[in-house]
């Protein structure tokens, strides 16, 4: 016998992963977008681009990289409160959870933004920036390799593997827990990912095919039981590739 008891929750499960599939999917749109409409003289690394719309791209971009990555989370999420629900406990809405999630990755928007800028200036005042900036490319992709290698990116990503450990670990009642916990969570999957956003600077920050190889990467790391495997896969390719543009810097075009 079927049990229709299971059908409330498989519908808001079902609500919730399409939802956020459309939401990525929208983002994915504005990025292609956005990079079709680029001018190829605007080099710069802030890309010609006010704060707020570099921000608001960054925004659309954490949601087409992060919410794939962060489903299984959200998805937990949804389902323990929805079994609070049904047990006329305590309960919050999901949106919640994602929203706050959401807000530290686009303050993370900011400081980009802020980077981007700084180097600009130091560019413009400074002929050695821009005489050397594929080198220094090179050496933001060695650094991001070994990050990759780092106790504190693999502490991270094991939080961000196991989404019944972090509810465990973190769990908090009420919206101001639910709004801690996105911020938790958030703050866990900048640990594991900082750096591969980092070097979308030498690779292009509207460079698509860059964005969607992170995307499969943070995903597989997340999700994969190669995860682990991977991100040391992934350091010898970065820290391999940096060294060859310290040595070749033409082997970086997208700072030619």
């Amino acid at each position: 016998m079927i049990n229709t008891a299971n059908y409330p929750l498989a519908r808001e499960r079902n609500l919730i992963l399409g939802a956020l599939i459309l939401l990525a999917a929208a983002a994915w749109a504005v990025l292609v977008r956005q990079s079709l409409m680029m001018d190829d003289e605007d080099m710069g690394l802030a890309m010609g681009m006010s704060a707020p719309l570099f921000v608001a791209i960054w925004a659309a971009m954490m949601v087409a990289i992060m919410f794939p990555t962060a489903a299984p989370m959200i998805l937990m999420f949804a389902r323990i409160q929805s079994n609070r629900q049904e047990r006329r406990q305590v309960f919050v809405p999901t949106w919640l959870f994602i929203s706050s999630y959401l807000v530290i990755w686009m303050a993370t928007g900011v400081l980009a933004y802020l980077a981007a800028w700084l180097g600009d200036s130091l560019a413009a005042d400074s002929m050695w920036f821009t005489d050397n900036g594929m080198r220094i490319g090179g050496a933001v992709l060695i650094i991001a390799g070994l990050y990759q290698l780092s106790p504190l990116k693999l502490s991270c990503l094991g939080k961000c593997r196991t989404p019944m450990s972090f509810i465990l670990s973190s769990w908090r009642d009420g919206t101001k827990g639910a709004i801690r916990m996105g911020v938790e969570h958030a703050v866990y999957c900048f640990g594991c990912c900082w750096l591969l956003f980092l070097i979308l600077f030498p690779l292009g920050m509207m460079n698509i095919a860059a964005l969607a190889l992170i995307t499969l990467l943070i995903f597989a790391e997340k999700t994969l039981a190669i995860g682990p495997a991977l991100a040391r896969s992934v350091a010898v390719l970065l820290i391999a590739y940096g060294a060859l543009v310290l040595a070749v810097p033409q082997a970086l075009p997208t700072m030619m």
